[in-house]
């Protein structure tokens, strides 16, 4: 395979992205011999954008190399899914560090020196800590007392690190501390990298109470409450709503510390197949605010693949206060899986009420029954323009957000056990997902609130 450069990948991601061309075209006309390659570029867009393709010059530490492998053994990934994670050039890089570890253990995972070795000058004195002559027993006890220490060291290290998923200065200084009495504290302390003054600075702080104790407990309560979905502005927004006052950066530190931090999204079902009806203008034009309920509704398509069979969703947000006012779940992607999410959406509305639907040009909205029920009820028909997912945004986002606080952080027994826990998600995004911009409600609470306020 010849060599592809960061632009070739940028316009082959690009160009799957449009939905015109599959992996396999894309994969032929470059020359690359998988099309598991095109699909990790792919997925390494998703997650990191351009700055998935920029040229890194980063050297990982033997630290950062005992950080991916540990958060990969933890979350149960796969070499890919850990590679699109960190933004690695390659899986394969993560398959030398797993085999050099089995095969040589921690000291093989250790960077090596760039350059030449310096040549050491005849007339150039010894030190005192050069004094010992090579291969005494002096120097090979000293060495034996070195590779033990390490080997000590790293041993802790490592414990730590897959507990917590990195290595802090405090875990660093913890591990010196322990092995103070086994070791010379100066070798430990450069062995760890650490400051002098550091290391003293958080044996100090060892002894004094935790202040961050009860807030600590709060917030690691409030994650798993959620099973994970928080990040670490609605975790300071539901402390507020419990009588917390504290700065989000807080919050964001001792999540750090805990190990919390919430996942990211995916792509979505593509509906279009060309024209195959009527093509609705775009009324909407990316104005999605909304100033009373059944003003102005988004909706869309999505598919989830488990088990080797798909499931397909179909919902209607209301863009005043982002609630799913009505959706429908079926194994097939067919018109009526529309047609009945349309029928759940009518009844929502009052008399007088004919709100804007915007959607995109999917074959299932050009359909001419669904345009003849929408001109029925008075709705306003609106589309996105074609290969614009930004026209749709607002359920852009909720499908990002359903997939990566459902379907990525949970495991099922089958696909009924999935749609059922679906199912939950909706109810808990309408009752319970708290937003910032609803001012820390959720969209129901939000929506009653403005309706007694009126």
């Amino acid at each position: 395979m010849a060599q592809i450069t960061s632009e070739q990948k940028l316009e082959a991601v690009k160009r799957y992205e449009k939905g015109g061309e599959s992996l396999n075209s894309i994969a032929k006309s470059l020359k690359v011999s998988n099309t598991e390659t095109i699909d990790f570029w792919v997925r390494k867009y998703e997650l990191h954008g351009e700055d998935a393709f920029k040229k890194s010059y980063t050297s990982f530490s033997l630290e950062d190399k005992l950080n991916i492998l540990n958060y990969m053994n933890e979350n149960g990934l796969s070499t890919v899914e850990t590679a699109v994670r960190f933004n690695l050039s390659s899986p394969g890089t993560i398959r030398k560090w797993r085999i050099r570890l089995k095969n040589n253990g921690v000291e093989a995972l250790k960077p090596k020196k760039k350059g030449r070795p310096k040549v050491k000058k005849d007339n150039q004195k010894p030190s005192k800590n050069k004094a010992l002559v090579e291969g005494s027993f002096e120097a090979l006890q000293a060495e034996n007392e070195r590779l033990r220490m390490e080997n000590a060291y790293f041993k802790k290290v490592e414990c730590l690190s897959s507990r917590k998923g990195s290595i802090t200065t405090k875990d660093k200084t913890q591990v010196v501390f322990e092995l103070r009495d086994q070791f010379s504290i100066k070798a430990l302390i450069k062995l760890s990298n650490l400051k002098r003054s550091t290391y003293y600075y958080w044996t100090k702080q060892f002894d004094r109470p935790d202040k961050y104790a009860e807030l600590k407990s709060m917030i690691s309560t409030i994650y798993h409450e959620h099973k994970g979905r928080y990040g670490y502005r609605r975790i300071t927004l539901e402390l507020r709503n419990r009588g917390y006052l504290i700065n989000h950066k807080t919050v964001q530190r001792l999540m750090k510390v805990l190990g919390l931090k919430s996942l990211v999204r995916m792509k979505k079902y593509r509906s279009y197949k060309g024209n195959v009806g009527k093509i609705a203008p775009n009324i909407l034009e990316r104005d999605f605010s909304a100033t009373n309920p059944n003003e102005k509704w988004v909706t869309d398509v999505t598919e989830f693949h488990l088990f080797g069979e798909k499931l397909y969703l179909s919902p209607v947000l209301d863009l005043f206060n982002g609630e799913i006012i009505a959706y429908n779940i079926q194994s097939r992607p067919t018109y009526e899986l529309v047609s009945i999410m349309l029928d759940k959406a009518l009844t929502c509305l009052s008399e007088g009420q004919a709100p804007v639907l915007h959607s995109d040009q999917g074959w299932h909205y050009q359909m001419r029954p669904y345009i003849y029920e929408l001109k029925q009820h008075g709705i306003t028909q609106s589309m996105s323009r074609k290969g614009n997912c930004l026209d749709n945004a607002v359920m852009e986002n909720f499908f990002g957000h359903l997939k990566s606080e459902l379907l990525y952080i949970q495991e099922f027994q089958s696909m009924e056990h999935f749609k059922c826990e679906l199912e939950e998600y909706i109810d808990y995004y309408n009752h319970r997902r708290i937003k910032e911009k609803l001012k820390g409600l959720s969209p129901v609470q939000y929506r009653i609130q403005s309706s007694k306020a009126a």
